[in-house]
């Protein structure tokens, strides 16, 4: 276990005072991940299996295993991925026809090489004693030449996969078919409007890592598929999308956004398996987990 860093905690704890959409709770810290069986998490899904626990998965250059955490972010186990860790980049679980699933997205492309990736679909296990199956897979490619992506929501009443470009300026929302055989185009639906872009006090303090700042490292989507929550380096974002209507109508409305606090390489989001809850974790050690509660009416 690595010893957490006294300024890293402080720093941690100088919690915004408020925040702007209103529905939503000032973030808190839920807990911390020190194992080093999680140190580069790129990804977190609530499990419908286990009440209360999320599934996280580490970045490419490890191992191809499912790690379960607790609420708290205490390591509680894993289970061997049947499937290889490419460039594993983000993470969601879903329901569909009674059956539980956890995708994996194989999406990461630092150097915009991959002229095809692949989406995972596995079975969810019931327990750590239990390793996943794969399902079905969706393979795929992007309608105009490679790009990197680390941001996957699934929506499974509408059959559909959501990604979020990470490097393009304004981000791209793109769309697949959940389930599909052979290679499939990504349909572009837009582009999200209103996420800040660094400014030249970023650039000129940091000019490397300054201009990452306001990329998409991760998404997940409400369980009643009509907030696509959108996390980059600085803050999470959310677009919502109105009973009755596509995705279209909702990119004509700029993002909201919740303020976050400073933290190292903020790469994953989950909702709860209700809704009411969000939670961010970081790719390096130790991470806190952040969790933003959605407020009761009126408070």
């Amino acid at each position: 276990m690595k010893p957490i860093a006294p300024c890293l905690l402080s720093l941690l704890l100088l919690l915004p005072a408020a925040v702007p959409a209103a529905r939503w709770s000032e973030p808190e810290i839920a807990g911390l991940v020190t194992r080093a069986e999680v140190d580069e998490i790129s990804g977190l899904a609530a499990s419908r299996t286990r009440p209360g626990h999320y599934w996280a998965i580490n970045d490419s250059g490890n191992a191809a295993v499912l790690a379960l955490l607790d609420g708290r972010g205490r390591f509680m186990g894993s289970v061997p991925a049947p499937v290889p860790n490419v460039d594993w980049e983000d993470l969601a679980s879903f329901e569909l026809d009674g059956r539980r699933y956890l995708l994996i997205a194989d999406t990461g492309d630092n150097g915009g090489l991959r002229r095809e990736l692949a989406l995972q679909v596995l079975e969810e296990p019931r327990s750590l004693e239990q390793a996943p199956t794969l399902a079905w897979t969706v393979r795929f490619r992007w309608p105009d030449g490679p790009r990197d992506c680390e941001a996957v929501a699934v929506d499974p009443a509408r059959g559909e996969i959501l990604l979020v470009s990470k490097k393009r300026v304004p981000p791209e929302l793109f769309r697949l078919p959940l389930r599909a055989e052979g290679l499939q185009v990504a349909e572009l639906l837009g582009t999200l409007q209103g996420i800040p872009q660094p400014s030249a006090e970023d650039l000129a303090r940091n000019p490397v890592y300054g201009r990452y700042r306001s990329q998409v490292t991760a998404a997940d989507l409400g369980p009643d598929g009509r907030i696509l929550a959108v996390l980059t380096y600085r803050a999470v974002h959310y677009l919502e999308r109105e009973a009755g209507t596509g995705w279209a109508e909702a990119l004509a409305r700029p993002v909201q956004s919740l303020p976050m606090p400073w933290m190292p390489q903020a790469e994953a989001i989950a909702f709860s398996v209700d809704g009411r809850e969000l939670r961010v974790a970081s790719e390096q050690l130790p991470s806190p987990i952040l969790r933003y509660r959605l407020k009761a009416s009126g408070k």
